[in-house]
């Protein structure tokens, strides 16, 4: 593993275990080049996931992407990050276990979108106005009133 801080191949595994919901391995790595400590985290990957962009090109999936936009919604949240790391871990489970390799990013929109209803509700509408493309007040105004009606079934 190469240093991120000087970029030396010969760092060396301080300690290993295993994350809170036990889908990755945690290391503690030291440089002995800088002496620079960092993490890093190991993952099992089942397939090689082709994500297709509404434009039709095609990217490899990156992970990183999707923490990325699930903490961006999540930002001044209370919401722990050991929560929104399982919630990735999560959606990228589901993901490989679909058995499809090409996903579509509305499809993985659903997936970060049910993860965030349940994780915060404010989280939930600022991943909908950009994944929707709200344009408008208006736009707001409807998915809060279909939100509304979600949640009164789901009560009553």
């Amino acid at each position: 593993m190469r240093c991120p801080f000087c970029g030396d191949t010969n760092t060396q595994v301080k300690d290993s275990r295993p994350t809170e919901d036990d889908a990755a391995i945690r290391r503690r790595r030291e440089c002995p080049g800088c002496e620079a400590r960092f993490t890093t985290f190991e993952r099992v990957q089942l397939r090689e996931i082709v994500v297709i962009k509404s434009d039709g090109r095609r990217e490899p999936f990156e992970r990183d992407k999707l923490l990325r936009s699930l903490r961006l919604s999540l930002q001044k949240r209370p919401v722990d990050a050991d929560a929104i790391e399982r919630a990735a871990n999560d959606i990228v489970r589901q993901l490989e276990q679909s058995g499809e390799t090409d996903i579509t990013t509305k499809y993985i929109g659903e997936k970060a979108m049910a993860a965030l209803s349940q994780l915060d509700p404010v989280a939930y509408v600022r991943y909908a106005s950009v994944y929707k493309d709200f344009r408008e007040v208006k736009d707001y105004n409807d998915f809060l009133a279909d939100l509304d009606q979600v949640c009164k079934k789901k009560a009553g």
